[in-house]
């Protein structure tokens, strides 16, 4: 047997996606494939791709295509090798092989059927596959945080997602798997675990016949990690028995994501979330009772549909109403395949973007705010870059997720991936600035 051919993988996407990425490059480390950061140096590139919206599937061409016209021979998985299979092999000759989400764990296979120069379509039509914590996993995060899937896939039916065309049912891993893949990272000096699947509200439904966030939470409280943030806490799943065990357990931290999408009923309705129409303003009310030290991150779609400007007035108000930490705005995407796709009354997308730009500037004052009431305090904050020009260091307190909230730009000497008690001296809208102590 010869040497074995080089691989790097382009990450595009979500941190679902992310994790799919890292057990490919672990399982090719595993079976002896030299694994390159460098795209240019390697025999093979897999493309790990999204396909969420029109401006994701755009990076995800755009890469292909960069590396078609370098001669790269091409593996495409991820959710666009799972939305179109057969296009993507037509319009890229470059293309040795198309992996779907729910067929990443074959790729030393994959690779291997390849390189006999046969052209490889590995694709699941309905997903069932979820990796456990067997399965290798080289992490691609810095080294003091990892992402932890709990479940993959979705059962709900939102009228603007195509995630359960692209990502099966849901199927959730059991308390114990989540419980050992935990220790095994707390192991590799990891100090913050990030819960991600599409619904985290709805962990164990599938598998134990109810949702078992609560227990999970508790059951991580026997981890040796000081931080575990929860990703996609649909509201209603907030029940008073999870909002205890956020309370109660001491590393848990009080971060609610709440991927509430819109305020008004009506455009709830037509988004097929008509459940949430009755519970946006009480649920935030009770959620801020019940965990008065909570930090709230939101998303919201402006333009799906319909949407009227007496519709968006209602979701500035509720902006202003609720004063969230963080608020991302994505304008609506049509996207073949779902609900929404053939809706009448398009809003034009000058106005959605006109609409986002508004909703941002209604929530900067109120970021900032909130960032500024932390001037003279002290807080924790992990550390996870060093600028070596200047020798500044940057992390993040645990009201900042990575990549989507703000940062701490910190002076002072601390270790990569240590968490350090800093003194705000500074504030802006989106980040802290201070000097540890």
């Amino acid at each position: 047997m010869g040497n074995k051919p080089t691989i790097a993988i382009s990450h595009l996407g979500c941190e679902k996606n992310r994790i799919d990425s890292e057990h490919m490059l672990g399982l090719l480390a595993k079976a002896g494939y030299p694994v390159d950061n460098d795209e240019e140096l390697a025999d093979y590139v897999i493309v790990n791709t999204c396909s969420f919206i029109q401006a994701a599937r755009e990076e995800s061409v755009r890469t292909l295509v960069e590396l078609a016209e370098a001669n790269k021979k091409i593996i495409i998985s991820g959710c666009m090798a799972q939305h179109f299979q057969d296009e993507l092999l037509t319009e890229l000759p470059e293309a040795v092989a198309i992996v779907g989400t729910g067929d990443y764990q074959k790729i030393v296979e994959i690779v291997e059927r390849v390189e006999t120069g046969e052209r490889v379509k590995e694709v699941s039509t309905d997903p069932t596959f979820i990796a456990d914590e067997n399965l290798p996993r080289y992490r691609t995060t810095t080294e003091g945080v990892a992402y932890l899937r709990v479940a993959e896939g979705c059962d709900y039916r939102c009228a603007f997602c195509i995630i359960p065309h692209l990502r099966g049912d849901q199927r959730s891993r059991s308390i114990e798997s989540i419980v050992k893949e935990a220790r095994q990272l707390a192991s590799q000096g990891v100090q913050e675990l990030i819960l991600i699947s599409q619904i985290t509200t709805n962990y164990g439904l599938d598998l134990y016949g109810e949702p078992k966030l609560a227990e999970l939470l508790r059951a991580l409280a026997e981890v040796d990690i000081p931080w575990i943030r929860v990703h996609y806490a649909y509201p209603t799943g907030l029940t008073p028995k999870v909002i205890e065990a956020i309370r109660e357990t001491p590393n848990v931290l009080p971060y609610l994501d709440l991927p509430l999408q819109h305020s008004h009923p009506d455009i709830l309705r037509a988004m097929n979330r008509p459940w949430q129409g009755r519970v946006n303003d009480g649920i935030i009310e009770r959620l801020k009772q019940a965990i008065p030290n909570a930090v709230l991150r939101t998303t919201f779609i402006v333009g799906f549909p319909g949407e009227t400007e007496e519709h968006f007035s209602h979701l500035l108000e509720f902006v202003k109403r609720h004063e969230f930490d963080h608020v991302g705005v994505f304008t609506f995407s049509a996207e073949e395949g779902t609900a929404a796709f053939g809706l009448p009354n398009p809003v034009p997308q000058a106005i959605m973007d006109e609409r986002r730009e508004r909703l941002m500037l209604t929530q900067q004052p109120i970021s900032e705010r909130k960032n500024q009431a932390y001037i003279g305090q002290t807080v924790d904050v992990l550390i996870e870059q060093e600028n070596p020009e200047t020798g500044e260091l940057i992390g993040r307190s645990a009201r900042f997720s990575p990549e989507v909230d703000g940062l701490v730009y910190v002076t002072g000497e601390a270790i990569l991936g240590a968490i350090v008690q800093v003194r705000i001296t500074s504030a802006d809208t989106y980040d802290l600035y201070g000097e540890i102590v």
